[in-house]
């Protein structure tokens, strides 16, 4: 699941960056949301995979800190970057003559970095959230089950529910393979 969560976001991103066709705010939005999918998913699954391999739940407070930081972080700006998109088919929907206008490429670049934002006041979240909790609890097995169908399940079916319906991706996709094909076989 991992990987193809991995691979499949990279295919948009790859498809959205070399077709010049894909060059519209809404495949912009759809290349950063692969990557923050990517960067979200990444937080948590290696380590999971390597408590699994090794049979061991250990890790330490400093790896834990960090990787709570990674995940709110990710988690937050995934959940920013849906609703950029949700504007962005807003705007497409409600305001059709006016699309290119309202979502030029200085409003598309300042919402992505307002879903970016996020350093500082996730940094001082984190800490306030660290400090004011208290040590959990065991996890049950049917939180465990959730935790790895919103980190894990949802982040993999984003390329297919996003893109691979789509008709323009496809086609990126295919003249991009291709293109990579007939150039493996010149060289």
């Amino acid at each position: 699941m991992y990987l193809i969560t991995v691979f499949g976001n990279l295919l948009i991103i790859l498809a959205v960056s070399t077709d010049p066709n894909l060059h519209t705010p809404m495949y912009f939005f759809l290349a950063n949301l692969s990557f923050v999918d990517i960067c979200f998913t990444s937080t948590t699954v290696p380590k999971m995979l390597v408590n699994i391999q090794t049979q061991s739940k250990v890790i330490t407070y400093a790896g834990c800190i960090t990787q709570i930081y990674f995940f709110i972080l990710f988690a937050v700006s995934d959940f920013f970057m849906l609703s950029v998109m949700a504007y962005d088919r807003f705007v497409a929907i409600c305001h059709p003559l006016y699309y290119t206008v309202i979502m030029n490429p200085r409003l598309c670049g300042l919402l992505v970095l307002v879903s970016w934002i996020t350093f500082v006041s996730l940094f001082y979240c984190t800490i306030l959230g660290v400090y004011l909790s208290s040590a959990a609890p065991q996890s049950s097995h049917s939180s465990a089950v959730a935790s790895v169908m919103y980190t894990v399940v949802t982040p993999m079916l984003n390329p297919f529910i996003y893109s691979l319906r789509n008709k323009d991706m496809k086609r990126a996709l295919k003249a991009f393979f291709v293109k990579e094909t007939l150039h493996g076989q010149l060289s």
